[in-house]
């Protein structure tokens, strides 16, 4: 029958190394229960490859994360039965554990942002504790973050803005669901160009380690897709007739230099210089200077 171990795993660094433990709930039982520990990973949706089998007496079973046969990148299960070691073939069903992911993640793993400005906080954590295996060596991980339009055929400007091109994840008790974070923000950039919706990623690279678990690592990248919003515009053209924003329409012949257009909630504005350019019938002034702040 079931015996409700429910196996769970968390992280944990032992002797400074990285390792997955497999932890159980033991039935009050006599004779004693002896417990098979298989540990796997995901290799493909819904396919599991064996890494480790584990007989033990232990409410509990560790696996490392060497880089070799479990690397940073792999979702990992364990599963438990349970059985006498008078009767070994009379056996418990197996109990799996929930899949953990081991290594970098983005959260939320994909955005969906539009050109308003507004700034999206991107979390950047990793599952598994930091180790220091050299004296040399800060208990940190260094990210160097980069972005790339998907949308390659389009030539212009990039698609989002990030806070910070690097991050540092540094080294901290392991909670529920990190052992170290960094956050930083992303824009959309608003380009005045009627392009449609755009899909960008934003990728991270572990630099300047030197061991091997975490220097063959590549995080998932994140997926942004940024919606188009129109943008407005004014005009000034000929003699000049005015064009505002909201689609107000005026003439100014008058010569002098004059505030075209003005933001009340950030450091923006226009002048135009408007010279004489008539002749001795009419009045006539044209744009002839413009100033952009």
């Amino acid at each position: 029958t079931s015996l409700a171990l429910q196996p769970v795993i968390t992280p944990e660094l032992v002797h400074g190394r990285v390792h997955l433990k497999c932890s159980y709930s033991p039935p009050s039982s006599k004779p004693p229960l002896q417990y098979l520990v298989v540990w796997s990973r995901l290799s493909t949706p819904g396919k599991k490859e064996q890494i480790q089998r584990d007989t033990t007496l232990r409410s509990f079973s560790y696996v490392e994360m060497d880089g070799i046969n479990l690397r940073l990148g792999d979702t990992v299960i364990c599963t438990v039965t349970a059985f006498t070691r008078d009767s070994p073939e009379q056996q418990s069903l197996p109990e799996e554990s929930k899949g953990f992911y081991a290594g970098i993640k983005f959260l939320p793993e994909s955005l969906q942002i539009a050109e308003d400005g507004k700034e999206h906080v991107l979390t950047i954590l990793s599952t598994v504790p930091i180790a220091c295996p050299r004296q040399e060596d800060s208990c940190k991980i260094t990210l160097q973050l980069s972005t790339e339009d998907l949308d390659s055929q389009l030539l212009g400007p990039p698609n989002i803005a990030l806070s910070a091109c690097q991050v540092d994840l540094l080294q901290a008790p392991c909670s529920e669901r990190s052992c170290a974070a960094a956050v930083v923000t992303v824009t959309a950039v608003t380009d005045f160009a009627q392009d449609g919706n755009r899909v960008s990623c934003i990728r991270a690279e572990p630099v300047g380690r030197r061991d091997l678990l975490w220097r063959a690592h590549t995080p998932q990248d994140v997926k942004v897709t940024v919606r188009d919003l129109p943008t407005g515009n004014c005009y000034s053209f000929t003699d000049p007739h005015i064009i505002t924003f909201d689609g107000w329409r005026y003439d100014n012949y008058k010569i002098g230099t004059f505030l075209f257009c003005q933001s009340v909630s950030r450091a923006f504005e226009v002048h135009v210089r408007q010279w004489d350019c008539g002749g001795h019938r009419s009045a006539t002034a044209c744009n002839c200077g413009v100033a952009v702040r």
